[in-house]
């Protein structure tokens, strides 16, 4: 059973920073891209950031040059470091993986969301 594990949600000031990072774990036999998305309270799910397995990522214009999301694929981990926030950044954070779990067919993951809250 392959499961995400979010953690580092919580409040942040405007202005402030957050980092955020992803467990994945369970057998899995390679992962592809990994990423975070949110949802807004009243809107649909949107990509922030993903990450490819061999480098290349690719951010939602909303937080290019304020959000930076790392990779260690030795240990299935992504990170999200989120710096200048804003109140519009207030959200469910989801992780999300494609990944080739123990039956070896390649499927998306997600975690179960973390809240993060940007308040003065």
């Amino acid at each position: 059973q392959v499961r995400l594990m979010e953690s580092g949600g919580g409040i942040g000031k405007p202005g402030g920073s957050l980092r955020l990072s992803c467990v994945a774990s369970g057998t899995i036999h390679g992962i592809n891209t990994m990423g975070w998305y949110r949802q807004a309270p009243g809107k649909g799910r949107e990509l922030v950031a993903e990450i490819m397995s061999n480098g290349p990522t690719n951010y939602a214009d909303s937080v290019k040059g304020r959000f930076t999301i790392l990779r260690d694929s030795a240990e299935n981990t992504v990170l999200l470091q989120m710096s200048s926030l804003k109140p519009e950044d207030t959200a469910v954070y989801y992780c999300n993986a494609n990944l080739r779990d123990s039956s070896f067919r390649w499927r998306v993951a997600w975690g179960q969301g973390t809240r993060v809250f940007v308040a003065s």
